[in-house]
């Protein structure tokens, strides 16, 4: 039988007590009468999930316990998902605890069910994020470890490259600037036979023209003033292995020429030499530019294109990345903590709003420089939406609650099959696909004015 989860119950009233470890019979329940015994049974069972009930003694009727209680919670366990009960006249109270760091907040009275389904949702957003910790930290290295994600997006780009980098394919990495191309290609390289091999990675944008083509193809002694010896190339220095040619956009155009007779003939000549040297190795590019329009305005050869997307990859921005930005955040959170020896703080309201609206132009890449700046500075129990300098951000609160998301998406739906039709409720009605009655149900619901 498996090991039942630990729930904490953070209550004062007896029959609230039992009523809550009745409901809650398929969890281990503790049950704490004031802040003392919650904070003394936190120590001992390290619960995942907390039910907190705000008016606490010495201060039954107010808040200033419930909120000192959570505050202390999160600062000895930032992890914990603490999920305030109020007063059902109290909504403020309960903002407050969200923006101090709550997960959640229910007021009263107590329907256990609703409650039931608040506390599920919490534990299993607790096993996520520690499934994603242990993927994160394990020491038996995976080539997809420096990956984090769970968006359809990044899940399909990770299949991709599990498929991709068994083969032998040129392959061509496509995404803005900071969205973990080389990450990527190391990627590919460790999934491949070549993976006990070298990587060898080089920027084309960052070497001046007249070096690129010795830095890729070496040169020989005496090739130009001041080559005292015979030098090898990085495309020589990895064969066997990978060549990773990031910024490929930027190869100027003599180089293309040269490049793409290498990957024809798999043979290279150094700078000033003579000999043909057979190269055995993969070659995996990548860049931010558009090439389709480069080749249409004749800065990039098209056959050399061709060459080099035998198999083309597609990376997402973070801000295509459905709800992957929170859980970035929180990776490097946990890594930046550790490299400054700080306690791992957790994410303010605020914050977490800023991250989600936020467009992250510099993707992931700008993400760890906030990140690292945010742990730095924070000296509390959270990392806020300042402390990520992300304050000045408009966000779009959009609702957790499942009712409040149902009804905002029937009202937009409705007002845009009401808009198609000019108003008409028997055209509106067919095209939702509902009878007239119910849309008439739906627009009174709603309060929709026609």
């Amino acid at each position: 039988m498996a090991k039942k989860e630990t729930l904490l119950v953070v209550e004062d009233d007896a029959g609230i007590q039992k009523q809550l470890k009745w409901s809650f019979d398929s969890f281990n329940v503790v049950i704490a009468g004031d802040k003392e015994e919650a904070i003394s049974q936190l120590r001992r069972h390290e619960p995942k999930v907390v039910t907190l009930d705000m008016g606490l003694p010495p201060d039954p009727g107010g808040t200033s316990e419930g909120l000192a209680t959570l505050q202390q919670i999160l600062e000895l366990l930032p992890k914990t998902k603490v999920i305030v009960v109020t007063g059902n006249d109290d909504r403020e109270s309960a903002v407050k605890a969200i923006a101090i760091g709550a997960y959640d907040f229910y007021l009263k009275p107590i329907d256990a069910d609703i409650l039931g389904l608040i506390v599920n949702r919490a534990f299993r957003v607790r096993e996520l994020e520690d499934e994603n910790q242990r993927l994160s930290s394990d020491e038996s290295h995976s080539p997809l470890s420096g990956l984090i994600g769970s968006s359809p997006q990044m899940l399909k780009v990770c299949r991709t490259i599990e498929k991709v980098g068994p083969t032998n394919a040129t392959t061509l990495l496509l995404g803005e600037s900071g969205t973990g191309k080389e990450v990527l290609a190391k990627a590919l390289h460790e999934l491949s036979p070549r993976g006990k091999g070298s990587f060898v990675a080089i920027n084309c944008a960052a070497i001046p023209e007249n070096l690129l083509e010795s830095e890729l193809f070496g040169y020989e002694k005496g090739a130009f003033t001041g080559a005292a010896k015979q030098t090898l190339g990085k495309i020589e220095v990895a064969n066997e292995g990978t060549l990773f040619l990031d910024e490929i956009g930027d190869l100027p155009m003599p180089l293309q020429a040269k490049l793409l007779r290498f990957l024809q003939e798999r043979v290279i000549e150094r700078v000033g030499g003579r000999q043909e040297i057979l190269i055995d190795v993969r070659v995996i590019c990548a860049t931010h530019r558009g090439l389709p329009d480069m080749i249409k305005d004749g800065s990039f050869r098209e056959d050399l294109y061709y060459r080099l997307s035998e198999i083309s990859i597609q990376i997402p921005a973070v801000r295509e990345r459905e709800g992957d930005a929170v859980l970035l955040v929180r990776a490097f959170i946990e890594k930046f903590s550790r490299e400054q020896n700080k306690k791992v703080p957790g994410l303010s309201q605020d914050a977490l709003l800023a991250i989600e609206n936020y467009d992250w132009p510099g993707n992931v890449r700008e993400m760890e420089n906030k990140v690292k700046r945010a742990v730095i500075m924070q000296d509390g129990s959270q990392a806020t939406a300042e402390d990520l300098e992300l304050e000045d951000i408009e966000t779009d609160n959009m609702p957790f609650n499942l009712r409040e998301v149902r009804e905002e998406a029937e009202r937009k739906a409705l007002l845009r099959a009401l808009n198609h039709v000019n108003g008409n409720i028997a055209q509106g009605a067919e095209i939702l696909g509902v009878s007239r009655p119910t849309l008439y149900d739906l627009i009174k619901k709603l309060n929709i004015e026609l």
